[in-house]
């Protein structure tokens, strides 16, 4: 297999050298250069034009955002946005991902050598699956067996779990390709809906900037989720960067609980586990979506909601940005229809059965 060819495109010499040096250091892939900023990485790229480009977005001259948006109308590539955490860098990383960006990795502000050892893997995930993207179309790797199943965090689900009752509830699962696939469904539906739970696979501080933004476009409520929040119809919570989200019942009313624990199916937040607390929760009232994504996580949780009777669906592989988790839940039998994207908010609003 040849080597994923990468260009790092930062304005700090530090950064640069510590992600090369990360990067440098897996023989799947290639550094072929850095640059300070986007002109001097365009002169780089023309003598050889890299697989995947590991981007920053403030930079002097042309931002991040200026060059991605230049880049995907003229020779779209695999971008991998490398952000500061901080409320500043993830408004403009929520842009980046609009713009077309495939995955967030977050750099500290301080102690980069620590990057090496607390983030690398992160790093090197990110920018092999970026690598498979034909940015529409991504193909499937294989991923590692996950440490820890959502047993860590809540029992198995009974089959009687819950009984039937009148309040709909909808929860979504999504990784790479997601902010984009949301977007697309929560701005399509109307004030009146069921209420809503989402696990987007994102950093700490990124999902409040993500909610924040979807929450300005869409007609629905959307809010980073809090602990004790309520689930009611016209709301959508997204669950927290760096927390387990569950949907809890209280008499008719429901509600999330937000909670650590240790990663599930290799991520915090975890599919597998909010879907796993909606199926006993709200039992045959519940519709399943597993959405986008890379690896397995929500694969398990959605078949545990496919058993108590709730309506499963997972988004098709010709509208997926990455057909890997919804292809894990098919595998499983977790899924009762397959639906493109453009269907998914009419299907949200359908009040069906299985």
């Amino acid at each position: 297999m040849k080597p994923i060819k990468v260009m790092i495109v930062d304005d700090s010499a530090v950064v640069r050298q510590v992600l090369s040096s990360v990067l440098g250091a897996d023989p799947a892939i290639e550094v072929l250069g850095t640059a300070a900023d986007p002109l001097f990485a365009l002169n780089k790229m023309e003598r050889e034009w890299p697989d995947v480009i590991v981007l920053d977005v403030e930079m002097p001259r042309m931002d991040g955002i200026t060059f991605l948006k230049k880049l995907m109308a003229e020779r779209p590539t695999p971008v991998v946005i490398c952000s500061t955490l901080t409320e500043k860098g993830a408004s403009t990383t929520m842009q980046a991902l609009a713009a077309g960006a495939v995955s967030i990795v977050t750099k500290p502000q301080m102690n980069l050598r620590k990057f090496i050892v607390n983030a690398s893997d992160d790093l090197l995930g990110a920018v092999k699956a970026a690598a498979q993207a034909k940015l529409r179309q991504i193909k499937d790797k294989p991923v590692a067996a996950a440490k820890h199943s959502a047993d860590a965090l809540l029992p198995p689900v009974s089959p009687t779990a819950m009984a039937r009752t009148t309040e709909r509830i909808v929860a979504i699962g999504t990784s790479t390709g997601g902010t984009q696939a949301l977007e697309y469904v929560l701005t399509a539906l109307p004030r009146v809906c069921p209420g809503i739970v989402i696990v987007q696979h994102m950093p700490e501080r990124f999902t409040a900037a993500f909610a924040e933004r979807l929450n300005s476009l869409c007609q629905i409520e959307v809010l980073e989720a809090r602990h004790g929040d309520r689930v009611i119809p016209g709301r959508a919570l997204i669950a927290p960067g760096g927390r387990h989200m569950l949907l809890k019942r209280s008499g008719a009313q429901y509600m999330v609980e937000v909670v650590d624990g240790p990663p599930v199916s290799r991520h915090k937040p975890s599919v597998d586990v909010l879907f796993r607390s909606t199926a006993r929760a709200a039992g045959t009232n519940a519709t399943g979506i597993i959405m986008t994504g890379m690896g397995d996580d929500g694969a398990r949780g959605l078949r545990e909601m496919h058993e108590v009777g709730a309506v499963t669906f997972g988004q098709d592989e010709a509208s997926c940005v990455v057909y890997g988790m919804p292809k894990e839940a098919m595998k499983l039998g977790a899924v009762s229809r397959e639906i493109p994207l453009q269907q998914i908010p009419a299907h949200i609003l359908r009040n069906e059965r299985p």
